[in-house]
């Protein structure tokens, strides 16, 4: 029987990963929709730019991959699973052939849907600063009177700079295109960049894309471009060629591979490891499917009249009263995200203490109308503002989290 198994190892290897991908159908297809081009190209960079490796890296994939499932199996979080998915492809590649591509790697955590959360989650608070260093340097030189988040008051005209001009598409282009010159690099030399070496590279494409947006800004400021046009588009372009594309050719000359190709026997898979990674992700494909139960409205404060409510889906709970409009709904609907989608401009986002307790206070515009967004996440009748500490609060105890948003024109 062991001598069946380890004849059919690589076909056995590939049937479970095609079932896995087979049950999980929408969860591929949502993970896909967003980021289709850079999954698929970090993929084949894995399969196709790997190198040979001493270091072992069966154990720290097989923690990597347990420790998502373990999140995805207790909150059902689809990202997670998807991106443990993508992990199991590069393990069962890896115990078969010893190659490894940090490069690929890296561009697979990028263009993963974690990485877009966590960019949305960060986009306001990094955009206000952002903002702040534009005031800072444009204010000796233009009639700026004030700044109010990511309003510039020139000569009492109101200059709007929206969450586009984070510029999460232009991110991921520059990281995309240093792994190309990366893998061009290696495979002109025919030698490979140390670990330290692409960290390094990689951190010098996030702070030339932060230089990027502040010069980015400080253009749309200067033209008056605020609203999406050709110009504005144009503006972004050309600082994208200008203050990272051009910047990483020159940069690319000083970094080297000198790492040689590591000659190896013929590799034998340690085939319970990967029967155990597969399981689990079979275990949490099955686990992922059931209705969850959200209980949003348990156990909730008596001031909130949920006969005026009523349900926009299973997780958001709506109530609507002459002066204030009340979300209630699972904690992965940031207010921010939501509002943005739905047209409204961002202006300022900050934590606030009322009633001796932290939340978050969003001033925010629509059709030239001030609104106040009110929002805190909440367990266990307290009230928080971290989104990580409600999420490992309720991995471990399994109470009700829910985030609560009261909106209205008064401050």
């Amino acid at each position: 029987m062991t001598l069946l198994l380890q004849s059919y190892q690589k076909s056995i290897a590939i049937l479970a990963i095609t079932i896995l991908l087979v049950i999980n159908y929408t969860i591929v297809l949502a993970g896909l929709d967003n980021n289709f081009f850079g999954i698929i190209f970090s993929i084949l960079l894995f399969l196709n730019a790997g190198r040979k490796t001493t270091l072992k890296l069966s154990y720290p994939l097989l923690g990597m991959i347990f420790l998502l499932e373990f999140i995805s199996y207790r909150l059902h979080t689809k990202s997670l699973h998807f991106y443990a998915l993508l992990l199991l492809i590069c393990f069962i590649y890896y115990s078969f052939t010893k190659r490894f591509s940090f490069i690929a790697f890296i561009c697979l955590f990028l263009f993963s849907s974690i990485f877009d959360q966590l960019f949305n989650y960060l986009t306001v608070e990094i955009k206000q600063t952002l903002c702040y260093g534009v005031y800072h340097t444009l204010k000796n030189f233009l009639p700026i009177t004030k700044i109010e988040g990511v309003n510039f008051y020139i000569n009492d005209a109101k200059v709007s700079i929206d969450t586009a001009c984070m510029g999460l598409s232009m991110f991921k282009t520059g990281l995309l295109s240093g792994a190309f010159l990366l893998t061009l690099e290696e495979r002109k030399q025919q030698k490979y960049f140390s670990i330290l070496q692409i960290l390094v590279f990689c951190s010098v494409l996030v702070i030339l894309n932060i230089v990027s947006n502040y010069f980015r800004i400080i253009t749309l400021v200067l033209f008056n471009c605020t609203e999406e046009n050709i110009l504005h588009h144009t503006i972004g372009i050309v600082c994208f060629v200008f203050y990272q594309i051009a910047p990483i050719l020159f940069l690319i000359r000083f970094f080297i591979p000198k790492k040689d190709e590591i000659n190896s026997d013929k590799i034998q898979p340690k085939f319970i490891p990967i029967l155990f990674a597969t399981g689990i992700l079979f275990s949490t494909s099955f686990e992922i499917k059931k209705e969850q139960n959200y209980s949003l409205l348990e156990n909730l404060n008596p001031f909130y009249n949920i006969k005026n409510g009523v349900w926009v889906t299973n997780e958001v709970f709506k109530i609507v009263t002459p002066e204030t409009l009340t979300y209630i709904k699972t904690p992965i609907h940031k207010p921010l995200i939501c509002w943005t989608g739905n047209g409204y401009k961002i202006i300022e986002s900050k934590e606030i203490s009322r009633n001796k307790e932290k939340i978050w206070l969003t001033k925010m515009e629509k059709n030239n109308i001030r609104y106040f967004s009110y929002w805190w996440y909440e367990y266990d009748n307290k009230k928080y503002t971290s989104l990580t500490k409600v999420l490992l609060l309720k991995l471990f105890n399994n109470k009700t989290v829910r985030l609560i948003n009261e909106t209205s024109i008064k401050k």
